[in-house]
């Protein structure tokens, strides 16, 4: 087979990659080792940036989040029993859009069929080969066949684990990485939210979130030690933990009932650079991990793919390689300010028990003056709805 680009991972970034290309006239192919049910079945965040939405729409797969999305002007900082809102609207002008990973992969799948997109799903041992050069190639199994695409470039959307950034650690890459004391214990649960809004909370028992994915879906975390294990949680000694972290009032309101899934994810910050080797780009988690605090994860690989794409644009439209020799300077500059926010807000909203009385007092002064500076709360504001591309 030969295409112009081959995207290995058929994620969220892969798929806007795909869409975005094939709208464009670029021919692509998407491979990835699992099927189409492995990937939705999947619990994935779901609180989308202004430029998120905008990449959506711009790959025509935007109709359905519009009509069930849910808009959110702002949301809550909870600490000392008391709730303080980042308003957002007010301060940036603009919203978040709360939308469920699982269905926007979902939209973008079937718009991906209707459009006639090939993508080869169950492929095993898929390699990339020859990127240094400019005639790269991807090798895959399939009922006992191997099978070979020769491509223009190798876009790796294939997550953390994935076989890109494998592929690539003896060619000068560099890891950074910071991983975290504790984990998010998560539920899933078919209950009207607490709250219309987001609440994050900061108590002595731990940090607390309360998110949702539709007007009848809940999503709720607790920080936890990393020794625990999601299978020693009761759905009962879950609603108890969080109610406990939780304003009185906001406690009080909160509707329980079972989960529809339960886990523990572990907290890290990580970035790889550079993301590109030859004619292979990283994108998304196979290039960068963000702690959820910030809800950066899947706004980056977005932000990833708007530079990949204008490369690619260039290349092909243009025969120029401006875009595509920038694209990781380009992404590893916007990237880095999102790892700053996360980081940041992991640091403000969780307990580190090793940083001792002097690092609480700092905890709750940071808190303190958040919530009486407007300057401060735009700054928060400005990150959270995501800076420009």
């Amino acid at each position: 087979m030969r295409t112009q680009v081959a995207i290995i991972g058929s994620g969220p970034s892969g798929l806007i990659l795909g869409q975005l290309l094939s709208k464009a006239g670029i021919d692509n192919v998407i491979i990835d080792r699992v099927d189409r049910d492995y990937i939705l079945g999947r619990i994935r965040a779901g609180v989308l940036e202004v430029g998120m939405v905008s990449m959506m729409d711009q790959a025509g797969a935007g109709e359905r989040m519009h009509k069930e999305g849910l808009v959110h002007d702002g949301f809550d900082l909870s600490f000392s029993g008391r709730r303080h809102r980042i308003d957002l609207k007010n301060l940036t002008g603009t919203s978040v859009m709360v939308y469920g990973q699982t269905e926007l992969t979902r939209d973008l799948m079937d718009h991906r069929e209707a459009d006639g997109g090939v993508t080869i799903y169950n492929a095993a041992n898929v390699k990339p080969h020859d990127f240094d050069g400019d005639k790269p190639y991807v090798t895959y199994e399939k009922d006992g066949v191997t099978h070979r695409i020769d491509c223009d470039f190798i876009a790796g959307c294939d997550g953390f684990h994935g076989v890109c950034r494998a592929s690539v650690q003896d060619k000068g890459i560099q890891n950074y990485e910071k991983v975290y004391p504790f984990g998010w214990l998560g539920i899933l649960a078919d209950v009207p939210p607490v709250h219309h809004e987001l609440i994050y909370a900061n108590h002595a028992r731990g940090f607390a979130l309360c998110s949702q994915r539709s007007l009848t879906r809940s999503r709720y975390y607790v920080q936890v030690p990393l020794t625990d294990k999601a299978e020693e949680w009761s759905d009962d000694a879950f609603w108890d933990e969080i109610r406990r972290r939780l304003p009185a009032d906001v406690a009080e309101a909160m509707v329980t009932g079972p989960s529809i899934e339960k886990s523990i994810a572990p907290l890290r910050s990580f970035v790889a650079e550079p993301l590109r080797f030859g004619r292979l780009f990283l994108v998304g988690d196979a290039g960068h991990i963000v702690p959820p605090t910030g809800a950066k994860g899947l706004n980056l690989a977005a932000s990833d793919v708007h530079y990949l794409f204008e490369g690619l644009q260039g290349f092909y439209g243009e025969k120029s390689m401006a875009g595509i020799d920038a694209y990781s300077a380009r992404a590893l500059a916007r990237i880095w300010k999102a790892e700053r926010f996360s980081w940041s807000m992991t640091t403000l909203m969780h307990r580190f028990p090793a940083e001792g009385e002097f690092g609480q007092k700092v905890q709750e002064a940071e808190l303190d003056y958040l919530s009486s500076s407007n300057a401060a709360q735009t700054a928060m504001a400005e990150n959270y709805v995501g800076l420009p591309y």
